[in-house]
């Protein structure tokens, strides 16, 4: 047995660093997070110090096992999970599991952390261990348990007002109030009218195109054109006046320098996969994780290609700026390099985080000598950092800018465009950009031009446009501006967004956001009623709060206290408070024109939907979904009625069976007597007819009848199945012989073939264990539900009885001054009669 053990996190990084250590280690995975909070209300105490009650994790539980058995045998134990906090908060967990189960006594425990998986980087980093670091644990202790009481206090909360199954998050909250509040402004947005006069001119060299940049002796703006006809006299006046030619007026050059992008962070890293290759931020870190632990090289075996990827840092050790200068000077010329090396600056304020930026472990690593290795992914991701990196260190480019007037009368055109006289970086690589400028001159040629020259003018036309409405953000704006608003970190981006889809409170068209109904009544009930919680200032202070505790500045249960107490309060007056109808975003559309009854549109258990009349009303209220592709935020009145032409009755089929059409809760369907078939995708609702109607009935007999080849009627049947015929009773399935004929199988035969077949194993996999994670969730769901339901009926009828008492003590007391008053009055009485006797 190996003397030392060295703790890792994933498999594939054990494997890779086993190699590195010899025969005197043991390398484990904890298979990332081994414990974290009872997934139950009170598993954080804010009345004893935030006290938190951890648990190991139940998938895990045998590998931590695995650890603590190991660690019983070793001599020295060696914590090398990643070196952010996150990693930090790993090690510091298993360590207190160690000492739980008393393993620890005498033993030599060391940190040891790495932004690199090679040979050296391994070997410096356990001959230079260190004590783990409270301070990176305490902050990540914080930042769990403000997560765990923003969920379980406030998710609660939009069950009841919103939808059952909704979430806040404390970071995502903010980020989906951004996408929300964009898609306001698109909709908010009036497109202005305006033309544009450009001339098109046919010189020799190349033709190119000049646009009107002054009109009758003004500057001519974007909005001086802004009607047809206006424009179309403008363009007729200035082909009158240029007479099929210009001639060249002041000719300007000016050269400027373009200097290279800083190396790659998380953030920076994930935008530009986003722009360049497409790639989903979840998808860009999945990739990045995989060539930061290890890939098999052939002979060379497991190789770590790239530093650690969860990094805010734009620093390059010493080592790696020495190769890629041996690089650049080898592959692209002594005249390529700087004369020293570049040098760029941190936009953190937390240094801790990280070591290094995204670099290639070897820039001599070139992409062409491990694509082979790679696949079509990592090849990809591996290739966009390499060329960063390389580029980022070499000189700059110098690009020379040309800008040509032709004067026509009191107007003018321009042309511009640009050169490049010495590539420098560009000859490596280009950083994207968001979105292209129509008005981009760097991808524009001239031909060679002087004052004086005349250039044939082949047509000059007037074109209409509209001013667009912002963007919705894709996934790199998104972290971009997540990012610039100090809002979550490196590790947090992907999961970020991985929430948002999987909540279903964004969906993700053409590679942009676009909330949900649920997203929008989320954020604006979120945004009405806790907007300090959700403003980007406050959140990005916490973050800095959360920092500060990470270097040690500022102590996390302080922290936690200043935001606990006011958040607390608010949630408590806002369960009593809010109105449902308010919470999720209901609208009054206008009236029914048949009935006169109020039409609205509300936020359901499964969805938006629009109704006429109102619980009030004698009659029950009509409902109808809302359709694909329809808002309850945009819908009219108009729109909504179409909605109740629903169920139609389409006729009958040759039986004499009514045939409907109608949208449930799994979509369109046709129903013909008691069968049900759901509608194509290429099928309307509103639209389609009888004859299609029946063909989809048929379809779906004929399946159901094809389906069934025998049928026993004692639960075993044979049946036709996706991958062929097969025989069932439910809980078992036995495949056929194949010298067999189906048909003409026998009830007993079908026993014993059933009676010899496997014991049908629970389906595993990730879709399998999403749906048993979704069950569970979803019955502590209803759980935490229930007991906070049940705590706020105790409240309430606490507040009844006390309310009850004190009407019933004031009854009381009235009933005595009452009695006292009388008695008074009599006395008063007898006291007048006594005197007149």
């Amino acid at each position: 047995m190996a003397k030392n053990l060295l703790i890792v996190e994933s498999p594939a990084k054990a494997k890779t660093i086993n190699k590195y250590l010899g025969a005197d280690f043991q390398v484990l995975a904890s298979y990332g997070h081994v414990r974290d909070l009872r997934p139950k209300e009170g598993a954080v105490d804010p009345e004893h110090g935030f006290a938190m009650a951890y648990e190991v994790i139940d998938r895990n539980e045998k590998h931590v096992d695995a650890i603590a058995k190991a660690a019983s045998k070793a001599s020295s134990i060696y914590l090398a999970t990643d070196l952010d906090r996150e990693g930090e908060a790993i090690s510091w967990h298993i360590s207190e599991i160690l000492k739980e189960r008393g393993l620890l006594d005498g033993k030599d425990v060391q940190r040891v952390v790495f932004s690199e998986i090679t040979p050296k980087a391994i070997k410096e980093a356990v001959a230079n261990p260190r004590k783990l670091s409270h301070d990176l644990v305490d902050a990540q202790q914080a930042r769990r348990a403000l997560d765990y009481l923003v969920g379980f206090n406030l998710s609660p909360v939009l069950w009841r007002k919103v939808q059952r199954g909704l979430s806040a998050g404390r970071v995502q909250s903010p980020a989906l109030r951004m996408i929300v509040e964009r898609e306001l402004e698109i909709e908010a947005f009036k497109a202005r009218e305006y033309w544009t006069v450009q001339a098109s001119l046919a010189h020799p060299e190349c033709a190119f195109e000049a646009r009107l940049v002054k009109l009758h002796g003004k500057k001519f703006e974007q909005f001086d054109l802004t009607n047809e006809r206006d424009a179309l006299a403008a363009r007729d006046a200035l082909t009158r006046a240029a007479g099929g030619r210009f001639t060249v007026g002041e000719v300007t050059s000016r050269e400027r320098k373009r200097r290279p992008a800083p190396p790659f962070t998380t953030s920076t890293l994930q935008q530009e996969a986003a722009r360049k290759l497409g790639f989903s931020t979840s998808r860009t870190m999945r990739v990045a994780q995989g060539l930061y632990e290890g890939v098999s090289l052939g002979s060379e075996g497991n190789v770590g290609l790239i530093t650690y990827m969860r990094t805010d840092s734009v620093a390059l050790s010493d080592d790696a700026v020495a190769e890629l200068r041996d690089l650049i000077g080898r592959d692209y010329g002594r005249k390529a390099l700087p004369d020293g090396p570049q040098v760029y600056k941190s936009k953190s304020k937390n240094a801790q985080e990280a070591h290094e930026a995204v670099r290639p472990t070897s820039a001599m690593r070139v992409p062409r000598s491990v694509a082979s290795f790679l696949n079509d992914d990592q090849r990809k991701l591996y290739e966009l950092i390499w060329k960063r990196t390389v580029a980022c260190q070499m000189i700059h480019a110098t690009l020379n800018t040309v800008s040509v007037e032709f004067p026509v009368e009191d107007s003018a055109f321009r042309a511009s465009g640009t050169t490049v006289v010495d590539p420098g970086f560009l000859a490596v690589y280009e950083e994207g950009r968001d979105q292209k400028n129509d008005d981009d001159d760097e991808q524009r040629r001239l031909p060679r031009l002087a004052q004086g020259d005349v250039v044939p003018v082949s047509a000059i036309e007037a074109d209409q446009h509209f001013t667009e409405p912002p963007p919705r953000f894709s996934e790199a704006s998104l972290v971009k501006t997540l990012e610039e608003y100090g809002i979550g970190r490196p590790s947090t981006y992907a999961s970020i967004i991985q929430v948002l889809i999987s909540r279903e409170y964004v969906l993700l068209e053409n590679r942009r956001f676009r909330p949900t109904d649920v997203g929008r009544a989320v954020s604006q009930f979120l945004s009405g009623h806790f907007t300090q919680y959700v403003d980007y200032d406050f959140t990005a202070r916490l973050e800095d709060e959360l920092d500060a505790v990470s270097r040690g500045e500022e102590q996390w249960v302080p922290l936690l206290e200043r935001f606990w107490q006011p958040f607390k309060t608010l949630v408590d007056d806002k369960t009593e408070t809010v109105d449902r109808s308010e919470a999720t975003g209901a609208r009054e559309l206008g009236d029914d024109p048949k009935t006169g009854k109020p039409v609205s549109v509300r936020l359901g258990r499964y969805g938006a939907y629009a109704q006429i009349g109102s619980k009030d009303d004698d009659d029950k209220p009509t409902y109808a979904s809302l359709r694909p592709g329809q808002s309850m935020h945009t819908i009219t009145l108009e729109e909504a009625m179409e909605l109740f032409k629903l169920p139609r009755h389409l006729g009958q089929s040759d039986a004499g069976e009514d045939v409907t059409v109608g949208v449930g809760r799994f979509g369109p369907f046709v129903k013909q007597g008691s069968t049900y078939a759901s509608l194509k995708a290429e099928d309307d609702p509103y639209t389609i007819e009888l004859p299609r109607a029946l063909q989809l009935v048929q379809e779906k007999l004929e399946a159901i009848a094809n389906r069934i080849i025998l049928d026993f009627g004692n639960g075993v049947q044979v049946l036709n199945g996706r991958y062929g015929p097969y025989i069932t009773d439910g809980e078992k399935n036995a495949r056929i012989p194949k010298d067999r004929e189906p048909k003409t199988l026998t009830d007993a035969e079908c026993a014993e073939l059933l009676a010899a077949a496997p014991v049908k194993k629970p389906r595993g996999g990730k879709a399998a264990k999403k749906t048993a994670t979704k069950k569970a969730s979803a019955k502590k769901a209803v759980a935490k539900d229930a007991a906070v339901t049940k705590t706020a009926a105790k409240k309430t009828v606490a507040k009844k009885t006390a309310a009850k008492k004190a009407a019933a003590k004031k009854t009381a007391k009235k009933a005595t001054a009452k009695k006292a008053a009388a008695k008074k009055v009599a006395t008063k009485k007898a006291a007048t009669a006594k005197r007149a006797d």
